[in-house]
């Protein structure tokens, strides 16, 4: 088994970012989800009340990022540490974060037609995963939902869409690892997984929500693929696709790297 894609996402809730190379930290891959958008109560916004953040593109400059909407000037944006601090709000975790400014603020409310503002971590701030999957006590995330990556496996894509009327790409699912080589749905039973000198755990499977209905190109909502996972992949409490992964070690891994399952 192989890695077949890696994917960023720089802002929770925008479009991806395909990689070739990834450096794994403990909070997760460089530069996922290092930034959200907040809503004027502090709370997070996601794809989940605004499916037009599919539509937001997010590249990398030569100091910081670039948003793009094809019906919207591009904003050139550099991340800052320093700003005024305050504390927001995602799901029940309460986080200290660094204002991103009032001209990418302005962009992200023109863009969703509410009144919201981008935030990154502020310097020292960590979010611990749920302690009831953690590894360790320190175990961290970025702004991702609940683990540092999720893992999904081609072949378990390939079966859903052999039931769905429709075929599901892989985007919709927004994963961070893709693996090619292995069986169907056969990430239930993983564990470790091992790319090179790079330890991942694998701690809880994954429920998936209204997001992977959205089409991560246009923002439309449809039906699937939570209609046909209803159907054949409810297991405890909810709609599973995919393993939340913690990571133990750090180094960088690569688009065709070889890992290893226990």
């Amino acid at each position: 088994m192989h890695i077949s894609g890696l994917y960023i996402y720089p802002i929770k809730g925008c479009r991806g970012i395909a990689v070739d190379t990834a450096a794994v930290h403990d909070i997760g891959l460089e530069h996922d989800r290092r930034f959200m958008v907040v809503d004027e109560n502090n709370r997070f916004v996601s794809q989940r009340e605004h499916p037009a953040m599919a539509r937001i593109g997010v590249t990398q400059t030569a100091t910081g990022w670039a948003l793009n909407r094809v019906d919207l000037p591009t904003l050139r944006w550099d991340p800052t540490p320093y700003g005024a601090e305050s504390h927001v709000q995602i799901w029940k975790d309460t986080v200290a974060v660094v204002d991103q400014g009032a001209e990418v603020a302005a962009w992200f409310s023109n863009a969703l037609g509410t009144r919201c503002r981008l935030v990154g971590f502020a310097p020292g701030a960590r979010r611990l995963v749920d302690q009831t999957f953690a590894i360790a006590a320190d175990d961290a995330v970025s702004f991702a939902d609940g683990y540092a990556s999720l893992l999904v496996t081609e072949a378990s894509l390939a079966d859903l869409n052999t039931r769905t009327k429709e075929p599901v790409p892989m985007d919709r699912f927004r994963p961070n690892i893709v693996v090619s080589g292995s069986l169907a749905w056969e990430e239930d039973t993983w564990r470790t997984v091992t790319v090179g000198s790079v330890d991942m755990v694998a701690v809880k499977k994954c429920a998936r929500c209204l997001v992977t209905t959205t089409d991560q190109q246009s923002g439309e909502r449809f039906v699937e693929p939570l209609h046909t996972l209803a159907v054949f992949r409810h297991i405890g409490h909810g709609l599973i696709f995919g393993q939340n992964m913690i990571h133990v070690g750090r180094g960088t891994i690569r688009i065709g790297d070889v890992i290893t399952v226990s």
